[in-house]
C-alpha cells in the first residue's frame, strides 16, 4: 500500500506547519508499518502443503499439494491422522476446490475412518463444502486421487480430537457412543434439511454381556425403491460389511426396532449430491442378553423338510444331481435368501464352478447379498456352483433366487430356482416382494 505525499521538504513542510496533518501521518504511518510485519509474519508462517503424510496431534490443518496454487495432475496423495487414544477424529473443509463431475469419478478427495480397511465416509468434489466427518476411533485417513486433465486450488481441511472445539454454525455427526441410552440424528434435525454429501457413521458398544435396541422417532430420507441414494444401513459387528447387514432403509417410513445380535452396531447414512429431506432422529439403548432356554420337542414321527442347509459348495455329488427347476417363483421366494433380476455381464469359469457378474435390473429380496453401487448401477458377484445347472449365457437376463456366503457373495445350486427373465414376470415378483415369509 503506498500513499503518495508532496516530495522532498514540501512533505516536510505540510507535516511540519499544520499539527492534525502529523499527527494524521503519524498514525498513518504506523499502521502500514504494523500492517507489513502482520503480512511478512503471515508469509514466514504460512506452511507448505506437501503429498500425503502422518499427522499426528489433537489438532491441526491438511492441506492439499501446493495450496493454495493449482494441484498437480496425475497424483494420489495419503494422509493418516492420528488423535489420542480415546479420542476421535473431527474433520471439517475450510475450502474445496476440485474438478467438478457429478460421480466425482475424476479428481476426488476420499475421507474413511480408520488407516486400513475403515469405511468411507465420504467422497467429495466440485466447490462443495460437506459438513464436519467424524470418525469412529482416534484414525482417519484422506485420499486425494487428480487425473491428467481440468485442476483447481485442491483443499484444505481443519482436524480437532473434541466436536465442541468447533463452532456451533458447523455440523458433524457420528462417533462412538457408549453410554447405555442415547440419541442419534441427522444434521441440521430438527431446523432443516441435513445437508448434500454427507457420510455421518455411529458405532454403538455396549457391555459385553448386552445387546443393542434402536427406534427411530421420525424419519425422512429421499426415497427410492432401492434406496440407492441418501440411505440408512445397520450393521452387525463394528465395520462395514454387506455379508453383516441387517437392513439399508430410506423413505419417509420409520423402520421397525433392531436389535443387535451381539454387543455393537454400526449405523453410517449417507447423503449423495443431489436430494436431501428432512432427515431422522432416532434412539438407542442396552438391553439384557437374553439366552434361549432349551426345549425339548414333541416327539414326531414326520421328519422336518430340509433341517439342515445343504453345504453351498462345489462337490462332484452336488453336481450329479439331475438338473431340473422345482416349484414355481412363489413357492421358492420365502426358502430364498436373495431374489433378484439381472444381466449377467461376465462369467468366469474356475474349477466345476461358474463366477457370474450381474447386473441388477431390480431387488425383490435382498438378504445379505452385498450390492455394490457405481452411480445408477447396481451389481453383484453370483457363485453358480455346478458350472452347466443352472446354465446361463452372458448378456441374458434371469430371475436369480438364492443363498448368500459369508463373504456376501449369491451361491446358486442344482436346486435353486433361475430362470429367464421376462417382463410379464416384473409384475408377480412386486407382489412377492409384500409377501411375509
Amino acid at each position: 500500500m503506498q500513499f503518495k505525499l508532496p516530495r522532498g521538504e514540501n512533505r516536510r513542510s505540510a507535516c511540519a506547519v499544520n499539527p492534525t496533518m502529523w499527527r494524521t501521518c503519524s498514525i498513518f504511518g504506523a499502521w502500514s508499518l504494523l500492517f507489513l510485519t502482520e503480512i511478512c509474519a503471515q508469509t514466514q508462517q504460512r506452511p507448505t502443503f506437501t503429498c500425503g503424510g502422518n499427522i499426528t496431534g489433537e489438532s491441526g490443518v491438511i492441506g492439499s499439494q501446493g495450496y493454495p496454487g493449482v494441484y498437480p495432475p496425475n497424483t494420489k496423495c495419503v494422509w493418516r491422522i492420528t488423535v489420542p487414544e480415546g479420542k476421535v477424529v473431527v474433520l471439517s473443509f475450510r475450502f474445496i476446490d476440485l474438478e467438478s463431475d457429478n460421480l466425482c469419478r475424476y479428481d476426488y478427495v476420499d475421507v474413511y475412518s480408520g488407516h486400513a480397511n475403515g469405511q468411507r465416509l465420504g467422497r467429495f468434489c466440485g466447490t462443495f463444502k460437506p459438513g464436519a466427518l467424524v470418525s469412529t476411533g482416534n484414525k482417519m485417513l484422506l485420499q486425494m486421487v487428480s487425473d491428467a486433465n481440468t485442476a483447481g486450488s485442491g483443499f484444505l481441511a481443519r482436524y480437532d480430537d473434541d466436536p465442541r472445539n468447533f463452532s456451533t454454525g458447523e455440523q458433524y455427526c457420528g462417533g462412538r457412543l457408549d453410554k447405555p441410552s442415547g440419541t442419534f440424528k441427522t444434521p441440521n434435525w430438527p431446523e432443516k434439511d441435513y445437508p448434500a454429501g454427507v457420510t455421518c457413521s455411529w458405532h454403538i458398544v455396549a457391555p459385553k454381556n448386552q445387546i443393542i435396541e434402536v427406534k427411530f422417532e421420525k424419519f425422512d430420507v429421499e426415497r427410492d425403491n432401492y434406496c440407492r441414494y441418501d440411505h440408512v444401513s445397520i450393521f452387525n459387528g463394528a465395520e462395514i460389511n454387506d455379508a453383516k447387514r441387517i437392513g439399508k432403509y430410506c423413505g419417509d417410513s420409520p423402520p421397525a426396532p433392531v436389535f443387535s445380535e451381539g454387543n455393537q452396531l454400526l449405523i453410517q447414512f449417507l447423503s449423495d449430491l443431489s436430494l436431501t429431506a428432512d432427515g431422522f432422529i432416532g434412539h438407542y439403548k442396552f438391553r439384557p442378553k437374553k439366552f434361549p432356554t432349551t426345549t425339548i420337542p414333541p416327539t414326531t414321527t414326520t421328519q422336518p423338510v430340509t433341517t439342515r442347509p445343504i453345504p453351498l459348495k462345489y462337490s462332484v455329488a452336488l453336481c450329479q444331481q439331475k438338473c431340473k427347476r422345482r416349484g414355481t417363483l412363489e413357492s421358492n421366494y420365502c426358502s430364498s435368501n436373495f431374489v433378484i433380476t439381472g444381466t449377467v455381464i461376465t462369467a468366469v469359469m474356475r474349477g466345476g464352478s461358474m463366477y457370474a457378474t450381474v447386473s441388477i435390473i431390480n431387488v425383490y429380496k435382498e438378504g445379505s447379498l452385498a450390492i455394490q453401487q457405481a452411480g445408477k448401477t447396481m451389481s453383484t458377484k453370483i457363485v453358480i456352483l455346478c458350472k452347466k445347472c443352472p446354465f446361463v449365457r452372458r448378456g441374458l437376463n434371469y430371475v436369480f433366487m438364492g443363498q448368500v456366503d459369508e463373504e456376501g457373495r449369491g451361491k446358486i445350486a442344482p436346486h435353486h430356482f433361475v430362470m429367464a427373465f421376462k417382463t410379464k414376470n416384473q409384475k408377480g415378483l412386486s407382489v412377492l416382494k409384500n409377501k411375509r415369509c
